[in-house]
Order: C-alpha cells, then structure tokens, then sequence
C-alpha cells in the first residue's frame, strides 16, 4: 500500500574492486523541489523516533544501516488520508525516500544507523510537529518486531 505523494527512489550500485559508488538525488530528479537544508541523523539499535510531521516541509531521506520506516497520512483532501504505509530502507535496500508535507514520519534503528536528509526548507520551529508515538488513531506498535515466517 502507498500514499499518495510518497515517493521511494530505487537507487543504482555501481561496485568495482575499489568500493561502490552511488548517487542518492540530482535536482532533475522528478520527485525534487528544492533544497532548503541537509542534515544527518545517528541512531543507536531499537532506537525509534515518532511521529514527526510538518505542514510546510518535504523531507527526502537516505539510509546508511537499517531503519524500519512507518509513515501516515493526515492529509485532508488526500485519497489515502488515514493510510499507513511501513517498509525497510538501508543498505540491504538502499533507496532515497520523498516524504511530502502532512505525512507523519517515524523511523526505528534496527542496527547502529545514519539517517541523511535534506529538507525543502530550513529549521523552522512552527513547522515541527509531533504526534505521540503511541497515538491510538495511527494504532502503530514501534515495539513489534518483523513478522514471523
């Protein structure tokens, strides 16, 4: 299930004998605005961080480690208003994710990980919302490990 607006880039891995080389975003991208601020996150394992929303910002996010991602649309005129959409990004699935204004967002370190992102605009503290992590509307368990096969 997706939400409209959301957008996650497959990203291409070119590897030789010296390493790998990778391009996250260019400003051609289709799913690109404008860069307002880039910014780098650590988060220790089981760490989660929840739910965070802005009404203005667009956030695209790249991971170096593991995140378990969820994010929730609260949009009012959206056709998935009330949709929940969750999915791993990291290295094992490496991909640059558009999160649009109105999406909450929050995220869970499954190891030692580094969240890069760049923001449509920059810090602005009457745009940086929080809903609690254990809302009952979003009925979202941060604690409920990967499903069982």
């Amino acid at each position: 299930m997706s939400i409209d607006g959301v957008v996650l880039k497959e990203l291409v891995t070119h590897v030789d004998e010296r390493g790998f080389f990778r391009e996250v975003i260019r400003e051609s991208d289709e799913f690109f605005d404008h860069f307002g601020q880039w910014s780098h996150s650590l988060m220790y394992p089981g760490v989660a961080k929840a739910w965070h929303i802005h009404q203005r910002q667009t956030d695209w996010w790249y991971v170096i480690g593991a995140l378990k991602v969820a994010l929730y649309d609260t949009r009012e005129d959206s056709p998935t208003r009330g949709q929940l959409m969750e999915f791993l990004m990291g290295d094992g699935k490496p991909g640059c994710l558009k999160i649009p204004p109105g999406v909450a967002h929050g995220c869970r370190a499954l190891a030692q990980t580094h969240l890069l992102y760049i923001t449509s605009n920059v810090y602005a503290p009457d745009d940086e919302g929080r809903i609690p992590h254990d809302d009952p509307t979003i009925g979202y368990d941060w604690t409920a490990g990967p499903p069982i096969k």
